[in-house]
């Protein structure tokens, strides 16, 4: 078939751009419909004037997002629609794309907030503990185990929460999973779905999407300085909280004392409040000790606490843990303590055994060390840039943000940055709600998956593209 895309030169969008959006339309209104063919990238190359990457891009994009299908030595088909999943786009999303495929072309430093640092990874160590867990016989570890996980995974891990983070809990609170997704798919299911859910703005984005999808009404609440607002989570009417207090996702923000207090007093104010504090990278501070956990300041049992070693350790171990008030353990047992525990009792027991032989506190240590040194290389290297850019989130985690002094825009930043081989990655796209002024012209880099010379390389590459 041929298709008459309407393509404006005039349009501040890319080509690609143009005919992704007009296809994508097409196939949401109805005027392309399921198993229709739709010309190969070299025929609407030719019908439209313009070169063939340009609509390989945009077949890749709706590829990308289920909107057509590839057949092997047939070409390009429509997707059934009942099998998309609709997305709303906000304003600027079309620029964010565009950046986004920019950045995937010819890009040479991705600092991607994601990532860790798996060349320091114990593998020696790990490797020694699972062939030894494997080698003896213990058969009990191919039995189905306790749904909450191993009792001595959940003691060590309550003795390192109670050491390093203030957390005060006994063991039969502790829930093990496998990844914090499935925690809080499990903790729906405890507290029920009448609740309304506030959420920092911006958020983590996946915890975002968990709790829409398990049915909760999930409203963005404005920050500060020091977190999340009392007044505007009051005016909300929620009443749970999400927050992530020892270093906010992905803003840096470390909550105060006095804030903490504030959200704690409005948790006590109604009879089902509750705070979920996500302490998702707290291990790493460079500057000063670690802040306590929110929840070992909580004396009327309102906050439940999460908490994962995806960051300290590695992403692919998928264990996570929830620390439940103890009103709420028997609830547990009674709405889902019939769901078996989502991690192997084989892994658990190789982390009980890392953690309970001394080798996690002695690779947290390195890992401090590693990332603090990773983390100074990048400041330094951009200080050049300090004129022209504010840096916030510095001296914890394993990212900073970038915030334009001489107003430029987040799209701007990251489309210069991506021309020169660089991927940064905007803020807006973190935000569930408007985007604050403060942080409209603000990018997030992430340093833990670089070695030293490429954070060096890609620093110089911004200063290249970034200086006026």
């Amino acid at each position: 078939m041929e298709l008459l895309i309407p393509v404006d030169s005039r349009d501040k969008r890319p080509l690609y751009q143009q005919i992704y959006a007009y296809i994508r339309g097409e196939i949401r209104e109805g005027g392309l419909r399921h198993k229709e063919r739709l010309p190969s990238t070299r025929v609407l190359a030719e019908n439209l004037k313009v070169s063939r990457s340009t609509t390989q891009m945009a077949y890749e994009q709706l590829l990308a997002e289920g909107y057509i299908e590839a057949v092997p030595c047939r070409g390009y088909f429509v997707a059934r629609m009942e099998e998309l999943v609709e997305v709303e786009h906000r304003a600027g999303d079309e620029m964010e794309l565009e950046a986004e495929e920019e950045q995937d072309i010819g890009c040479r430093v991705d600092f991607s907030p994601r990532g860790i640092d798996l060349d320091s990874f114990p593998y020696n160590t790990w490797r020694k503990i699972s062939r030894d867990t494997l080698v003896d016989d213990n058969r009990e570890f191919f039995n189905s185990g306790n749904p909450q996980g191993e009792p001595g995974l959940r003691e060590a891990v309550r003795g390192y929460l109670h050491s390093a983070r203030g957390v005060e809990c006994a063991a039969d609170q502790i829930i093990v999973g496998a990844g914090s997704e499935y925690l809080l798919m499990l903790l729906s299911r405890i507290l029920g779905p009448a609740h309304k859910i506030a959420m920092e703005n911006p958020t983590y984005k996946q915890a975002y999407r968990v709790l829409c999808s398990a049915g909760y009404t999930v409203c963005p609440v404005g920050m500060d300085g020091s977190g999340m607002n009392p007044e505007l989570l009051e005016e909300s009417g929620a009443d749970i909280a999400y927050v992530m207090p020892s270093h906010q996702y992905p803003t840096g923000i470390v909550m105060p004392v006095g804030r903490r207090q504030e959200l704690l007093r409005w948790a006590s104010g109604g009879g089902g409040r509750y705070l979920i504090e996500d302490d998702y990278d707290s291990e790493f501070r460079y500057k000063g000790k670690p802040v306590p956990a929110l929840q070992g300041l909580d004396r009327k049992e309102r906050v439940i606490y999460l908490g994962t070693f995806s960051k300290c350790i590695a992403p692919a171990i998928r264990v996570s843990y929830m620390v439940l008030p103890r009103h709420l353990v028997g609830q547990y047992r009674k709405q889902a303590g019939f769901f078996a525990s989502t991690v192997s009792r084989i892994d658990q027991n190789i982390l009980y055994q890392f953690l309970a032989k001394g080798h996690f506190e002695r690779h947290l240590n390195r890992m401090r060390a590693i990332y603090k040194s990773k983390h100074d290389v990048l400041l330094n290297a951009i200080r050049p840039l300090e004129k022209q850019f504010v840096v916030q989130g510095e001296n914890a985690g394993i990212h900073i943000l970038m915030t334009d002094r001489v107003g430029r825009t987040e799209e701007e930043l990251v489309l210069l940055a991506a021309r020169a081989g660089v991927k940064v990655y905007g803020i807006s796209g973190y935000y569930i709600g408007p985007v604050s002024e403060e942080n409209a012209s603000t990018v997030v880099l992430g340093y833990a998956s670089l070695g030293e010379d490429r954070i060096e390389e890609g620093a110089r590459l911004l200063r290249e593209c970034w200086t006026e």
